[in-house]
């Protein structure tokens, strides 16, 4: 009990609270600074700090999206700036990854209701039916070099990840999904490309097809044998 009554107690106390003090303080500042260059990024159209923005950003998330919040910003605002922003810097490495160490996932949302393919352990076979876009997009990505998976959910991915170790990825899916994809990426030393769906939901969703093709071409110069889809998919 002296102890905890000593002077040197009493200072080892004041000296972690002022330490403490301070570390909160300076999260703040971070926060607050992050959440300003965002809200400029978003607000300007072009990205600031960029180098800074995505380590920052995933350190001190909850306090960027509740100062983001009082800017004006809301949550997709952010999370769509931060897929933006991660495309933006991988794009460079991306071109860089040969095309045959690439893979496409796609959500199996977007197939018809009518859909005739059955589940396997890597995912829906597409059996190109013509009811929906995937079959025809499918066939163009192949023919490029890319493996195409349409998976049901996450532990799908992780099992074909494990199994073929793609260098780089093209995660097509939903807002949310998407950003979990990207950062599941980060983790594994995968080089991620992120392109959102135009329609959300569980069945019949729409993807950006055009924005997945030319995301596809990084880095290919000439498609040897890729089939013309007449233009960009509606």
């Amino acid at each position: 009990m002296m102890f905890f009554e000593s002077e040197i107690w009493i200072q080892l106390m004041t000296v972690i609270g002022e330490i403490t003090f301070f570390v909160i303080l300076g999260m703040l500042l971070a926060a607050i600074i992050l959440a300003i260059i965002v809200t400029a990024s978003i607000t300007r159209g072009k990205f600031y700090l960029p180098r800074i923005l995505i380590p920052g950003m995933v350190l001190l998330e909850g306090l960027v999206k509740a100062f983001c919040k009082l800017l004006g910003l809301d949550d997709r605002d952010l999370v769509t700036f931060f897929i933006t922003l991660r495309n933006t810097m991988n794009t460079k490495a991306f071109s860089e990854t040969p095309v045959e160490q690439r893979a496409v996932f796609l959500p199996h949302c977007l197939r018809s209701a009518q859909c005739p393919a059955h589940l396997t352990p890597e995912g829906l076979k597409c059996r190109n039916c013509g009811r929906c876009q995937v079959g025809e997009n499918t066939v163009w990505l192949e023919s490029v070099g890319y493996r195409v998976f349409i998976i049901p959910g996450s532990t799908f991915i992780k099992r074909i990840v494990k199994k073929y170790r793609p260098r780089g990825i093209i995660g097509v899916g939903c807002l949310m999904e998407v950003k979990d994809g990207i950062e599941m990426c980060d983790h594994v030393g995968i080089v991620p490309m992120g392109v959102v769906n135009f329609k959300d939901g569980c069945v019949e969703t729409m993807a950006d097809w055009a924005t997945v093709r030319d995301v596809a071409l990084l880095g290919v110069e000439h498609p040897s044998g890729a089939v013309d889809l007449h233009g960009p998919a509606e």
